[in-house]
This record gives C-alpha cells, sequence and structure tokens, in this order.
C-alpha cells in the first residue's frame, strides 16, 4: 500500500457492553477500518476483530470499577472537528502523527503519515485531569481508539460504540498500561508504542503485523486501586 496521510474519524456504530472480562479469548468487538494510500480515502468496515483485550493474561483481577460509574459514562460518538491545532505532533523513526483528544462531544482525531513507526515507546498528557493518581496496579474506566501507525487503520475503538470499558491495567498490552499509569483521573493521553510494547506477534483478525507500531487516544474516566 502506497504511504500517505490519513484522517481518523470515528464512525457510529452498535453499541456493546460496558463491561468485558479481559481473560484470554475475550469478547470481539466490531470496528472501522480507514485504509490510508496516497489518493485512496474510502472508508470500509471491518470484519469483527478482537479487542485490545485480546492479548491479556488468563489470571487478571476482575475488580471492576463501580457499575454506577460505568453506566453513567459515554465515549463521544461525534467526528471530531478537522482543522485544528494537534495537541501533540511526533515524528517517528518512519512518518508521522498528530493526535487531538476527545472532549465531552467530539471523539478523539488521529492524523497518521504512513508508515509511521517508533523504536520506544512514549507517551503524551494532551489534557490533564484533576482526579486522583492511576496507580500501576488500579482497575480502569475508559475511553480509547487504537490506530495501525503502518497504514493508519483504526484496529479498535470504544468511540464507535459509544461505550467505554473497565479493566485491570496489569491485563492489557504492556504499551497501554505505560499510557495509564501514573497519569490523573479525568486525562487524555495519547501514546505512540512500539510493537514489543503492542502486539509483537501481530494480531492478524486486526489487521496488526509483527513489528507494527499503534497509536491510542485514551480518555482516563475513573480509576480503583
Amino acid at each position: 500500500m502506497a504511504a500517505g496521510v490519513c484522517s481518523v474519524t470515528i464512525v457510529n456504530s452498535s453499541r456493546i457492553p460496558t463491561s468485558f472480562t479481559f481473560v484470554a479469548g475475550a469478547a470481539m468487538v466490531a470496528l472501522t477500518l480507514s485504509a490510508c494510500g496516497s489518493s485512496d480515502t474510502d472508508t470500509a468496515t471491518s470484519p469483527t476483530t478482537p479487542s485490545v483485550a485480546e492479548v491479556v493474561t488468563t489470571s487478571v483481577n476482575e475488580t471492576t470499577v463501580d457499575e454506577t460509574t460505568v453506566a453513567a459514562a459515554e465515549c463521544p460518538t461525534t467526528a471530531p472537528a478537522e482543522g485544528g491545532t494537534p495537541e501533540w505532533t511526533l515524528p517517528g523513526d518512519t512518518g508521522s502523527v498528530a493526535v487531538t483528544g476527545a472532549t465531552e462531544s467530539a471523539a478523539p482525531l488521529v492524523t497518521v503519515e504512513a508508515p509511521f513507526s517508533v523504536a520506544e515507546t512514549q507517551v503524551q498528557t494532551l489534557q490533564a485531569g484533576d482526579g486522583p493518581v492511576v496507580a500501576d496496579d488500579a482497575t480502569v474506566l475508559v475511553c480509547y481508539m487504537g490506530v495501525n501507525g503502518r497504514d493508519g487503520s483504526v484496529f479498535d475503538s470504544t468511540y464507535e460504540q459509544g461505550a467505554p470499558i473497565d479493566f485491570p491495567l496489569g491485563g492489557v498490552v504492556p504499551g497501554f498500561q505505560k499510557a495509564i499509569a501514573g497519569q490523573t483521573v479525568g486525562s487524555t493521553v495519547g501514546v505512540a508504542m512500539t510493537s514489543a510494547d503492542g502486539y509483537p506477534d501481530g494480531q492478524p483478525a486486526a489487521g496488526i503485523q509483527p513489528g507494527d507500531s499503534l497509536i491510542f487516544a485514551i480518555k482516563i474516566l475513573d480509576a480503583t486501586s
């Protein structure tokens, strides 16, 4: 696929459950992939593909955040406005990425100059929250979107569904944990992670190949220890 610039726009689809059990063989999430090329800007809906929960441990802490908080929380499905100044622009070893975090009313925007890759995982606080600091072993409630740096495609997104998910940080890929632990509740965070901190063996059903760097835009809604 030819290199190009890809703007990732969130597309609304059916809602998913607001809580997952993060074990091997986790529930599958329907995603929308935006293929990225020099002149191809068409959007296609992917088959059902695994969520970030797919590569978690089989013995995680099943404590969840307060279910009232889960039920009340939402991930905005409205497409973000384009043309503003990104909150984070990161040149990679190849390509670059520009990230604008979600707001109360709009999903995040990630623009990729593909292929994008990094040799070291990097985390950026886009909007600092005023809540408590998230512990390394916390169970968190988040909205997030994952983008493949190789082609700019969205491989996982709660913004498409409009509902957040809760999970223990000890049960997700290392780059996701690095992005959230130590942040404050209410923060919006961007992370560009190496393949080693994401899916080193790839995730074919999600279009992720070994060596792919991934970008996540994450909103931390709540956390409990």
